[in-house]
């Protein structure tokens, strides 16, 4: 592929898979219906505003550019077999990628299986969007798979059904308990990630992927970790429970039996201890990854003393773009990664 420009589409309730299309040359033949039922080409250099959809294949230190504009609503034509029929969007953000390279290379698993694409939903706090925002891009800039992010809006949730949860005391986030709807939205099918919003990514997910295990339903990194503060972020209440953080970043199979009865029904319904301790799950179902993929800032020790960074840092009790948190452990990478971000903007 030369001289070609790439999709990819990022959403709370959508998957539309340009990666796979041939035909994504000068033109983006991405179909909508408007209202009067009406087809559109929309060109790569028109951006629609929409639920913050983002159409993004992934590159080494790829060039992000968001440009937005007004549109009227639009249906998505695309569904999944889970569903049927996409809810109507109305703000609609693509993100243009120049994919330089063509295609990337797929991901060979340790269980020898190829993954063509890692799916990867994020958690969003509309106290954070800016984190949101950092941390998508962390993982843009790094990645040499082809990666698909859908931000877990809340809003979007309840307007479509899927969540109906009454606001609890104990969450700290919008999103404490819509996280476990990841293997519905993923239609039940390949792996995903889920991971909070105040991370960030400093090395290539593809490293991530490759640690993928198909004899577990889920894999995530088994922290021992007991807050030793009250309060956290924003002066939210510090909860303290076992398991505490494995929920944050987790790879879901799934397409694992166990994992089916994470319908939106059952996160509706079942307790915060159910939840975030997979009790759904054997422990033996739980496979673990190395913590450097969710380095807890305030608790984990930098490993090779300090001579690398840690591959995805959590800010799990604040970050940066908290006033309380303005100075805490790697608060200049995450600055950093901001400031080139907010260029990508404004280019």
């Amino acid at each position: 592929m030369t001289n070609q420009e790439t999709f990819t589409i990022e959403t709370s309730s959508i998957f539309l898979d340009a990666s796979r299309s041939s035909s994504f040359h000068r033109s983006c033949s991405l179909m909508f219906e408007d209202d009067e039922s009406n087809r559109r080409n929309f060109p790569p250099s028109l951006s629609v505003t929409t639920l913050d959809i983002h159409l993004v294949s992934a590159q080494p230190q790829c060039d992000v550019s968001a440009h937005t504009e007004s549109s009227s609503d639009l249906l998505c034509r695309n569904a999944t077999p889970d569903f049927p029929a996409c809810p109507t969007l109305s703000s609609q953000r693509l993100h243009k990628i120049d994919d330089v390279n063509g295609s990337k290379e797929s991901v060979i698993t340790r269980t020898g299986k190829c993954l063509e694409k890692l799916r990867i939903f994020v958690g969003f706090d509309s106290r954070e969007e800016i984190a949101y925002d950092v941390c998508r891009h962390s993982i843009l800039r790094h990645a040499t798979i082809d990666v698909e992010i859908i931000p877990l809006k809340l809003q979007n949730l309840v307007e479509q059904g899927l969540y109906a949860r009454s606001r609890e005391s104990t969450e700290s986030t919008e999103f404490s308990f819509t996280r476990f709807l990841t293997p519905f939205l993923a239609g039940f099918e390949g792996w995903a990630v889920f991971v909070d919003c105040d991370f960030l990514y400093t090395t290539d997910v593809r490293e991530l992927a490759e640690l993928v295990d198909d004899q577990f339903a889920i894999m995530c990194v088994k922290h021992n970790y007991t807050p030793k503060a009250t309060v956290k972020m924003d002066g939210v209440v510090q909860t303290s429970y076992l398991r505490k953080n494995w929920s944050s970043m987790v790879l879901y199979n799934c397409s694992h039996p166990k994992n089916r009865v994470l319908t939106p029904e059952l996160i509706n319904s079942e307790s915060g201890a159910f939840l975030h301790r997979f009790m759904w799950l054997e422990d033996v179902e739980i496979g673990e990854i190395p913590f450097t993929w969710n380095f807890l800032v305030g608790h984990n020790e930098v490993p090779d003393g300090g001579a690398s960074l840690p591959k995805a840092i959590h800010f799990t009790c604040g970050g940066p773009w908290f006033e309380a948190w303005r100075d805490c452990e790697f608060a200049d990478c995450w600055l950093k990664e901001r400031d080139d971000y907010l260029k990508t903007q404004t280019s």
